[in-house]
């Protein structure tokens, strides 16, 4: 098989920082040494360069139906494209069980597409929208058989995707004794209803009133709530795209009564905010994904959490709908919406940037140091859901994916050169410092500056195991 070394880079993990060379052959890390000398070896060399462990991204969602023929416009060979130009080399996508399936069923369909399509590794969270004894008996299977330890329910959308309370408790207790975890989507959905309705009674129709009838306090409360169901399930808890900081204190309160509470964040509500619903005409329909964007003390509150540890990982939620209707259709197209800010397609892309951005906004301006950044974007969330030490670090037998980052290539982040289908970029024209410059996914080399060298469907789906231990 073909070694490969990589020499004189900067090998950064979550722990550790040094200058040194990596020798993998097969797929692993077989050797890492001051100076390696190997004699058959492909040569990189990495001198002046970041070498990091390829990024997991635990929340994206490929050509996922969101009932009514919508449907997210990047396609899992798309997606995985983009993701992996982004340095990120696995990523955990959703199975979700429609009404009557069988959780088993909905993993089937989605591993089918998947296998023919992934560029890079995937794994599945399971979704449940409807909790019944039959789909609550297959969970423990689910989780030590097909390798999906982690289900997600919402606590929004009603009629569509919400369960309720007795639905969130009955999940967590079936699956906590097996080493699952339930994520959770907090919102309360009910009282966000009945604020849109109010909304669109009064003619407030435009894209603004989605942040309008989203409030802080609505995320705080949910998620509260089901931290306290948790608690009472004795079972972890772990709370996605957390956007608010009343729902940050709720996480922050139960972490430190030893509540095991985790939580991500978003690069989107870091770096963004409300104001981007000022814009002008249907322009801030762009910026419609759930929660929304939050003001300039959520943003502080934020990096605090993940400055501290009360935010554990950084995700990306890419859910990516066209802005205009002419690239892959309306029913892929934030234009649905037009008249209706209800009906706008709530999701925006982004696996493609969270590593420039999070860097350049979080390393170079002092935040967070390199160690944090790798833990945040590739070892918590491998160690969170079940995939460490296989992915998450560069360490001996670990799988071979590994990031060479330029730390001061300066470029201009714009959707006319970034990998996915869709037709917009949330960050259109940033200029960031620090850019992903070689790719290895399982020792393959598959992205060389500009260059796409992948095979579409040569990753591998990831069996992991307990989820919701971070230690």
């Amino acid at each position: 098989m073909q070694k490969t070394l990589i020499k004189g880079g900067r090998i950064v993990t979550a722990v550790d920082d040094y200058l040194g060379d990596v020798l993998f052959e097969g797929g692993r890390i077989e050797a890492i040494g001051r100076t390696l000398e190997v004699a058959d070896a492909e040569v990189h060399d990495a001198t002046g360069l970041l070498l990091m462990p390829g990024g997991v991204d635990v929340h994206v969602h490929m050509e996922t139906p969101m009932g009514n023929g919508i449907e997210t416009c990047d396609s899992f060979e798309t997606g995985t494209i983009s993701a992996a130009f982004g340095g990120t080399t696995t990523i955990v996508d959703f199975a979700m069980q429609n009404k009557g399936e069988s959780p088993k069923a909905a993993l089937d369909r989605r591993l089918e597409s998947a296998e023919r399509q992934c560029v890079v590794d995937f794994g599945f969270h399971s979704i449940l929208t409807d909790v019944s004894k039959a789909a609550l008996s297959e969970l423990p299977d689910l989780g030590t058989k097909e390798g999906v330890s982690s289900i997600k329910l919402y606590m929004a959308y009603p009629d569509i995707l919400m369960v309720d309370d007795a639905a969130i408790y009955k999940t967590m207790r079936k699956v906590g004794g097996h080493g699952g975890m339930v994520n959770l989507h907090a919102e309360n959905g009910v009282v966000i209803q009945a604020l849109i309705e109010e909304a669109l009674a009064e003619g407030n129709a435009s894209p603004r009133y989605h942040q309008l009838t989203r409030p802080q306090l609505m995320e705080g409360e949910a998620t509260h709530r089901v931290i306290r169901i948790a608690e009472l399930a004795e079972v972890p808890v772990y709370i996605v795209h957390l956007s608010a900081k009343e729902a940050l204190e709720a996480v922050v309160e139960a972490r430190d009564r030893g509540i095991h509470a985790f939580a991500e964040t978003c690069p989107h509500y870091l770096f963004l905010d409300k104001s981007e619903y000022d814009r002008p005409g249907f322009d801030a329909a762009k910026f419609v994904m759930t929660p929304p964007l939050r003001d300039h003390d959520c943003q502080q509150a934020l990096w605090r959490g993940l400055k501290f540890d009360d935010l554990q990982i950084v995700a990306t939620d890419h859910c990516p709908f066209c802005f205009n209707e002419k690239a892959h259709g309306l029913l892929k197209s934030k234009q649905l919406g037009k008249d209706d800010f209800s009906k706008i397609p709530n999701g925006a892309p982004g696996v493609e940037f969270r590593l420039p951005l999070l860097y350049d906004g979080g390393v170079r301006a002092g935040r967070i140091n390199l160690n944090r950044f790798v833990q945040l974007v590739a070892t918590a969330p491998a160690k969170m859901f079940g995939l460490f030490p296989r992915k998450g670090t560069i360490a001996v037998g670990s799988d071979a994916d590994i990031v060479v980052f330029d730390p001061n290539e300066r470029h201009v982040l714009s959707a006319e050169s970034h990998h996915s289908n869709v037709d917009y970029s949330l960050f259109e024209g940033r200029e960031v410092t620090g850019r992903v410059s070689k790719v290895f996914s399982r020792g393959e080399l598959i992205v060389d500056g500009d260059k796409w060298l992948g095979r579409t469907g040569r990753g591998r789906f990831q069996r992991r195991s307990a989820s919701g231990r971070i230690i």
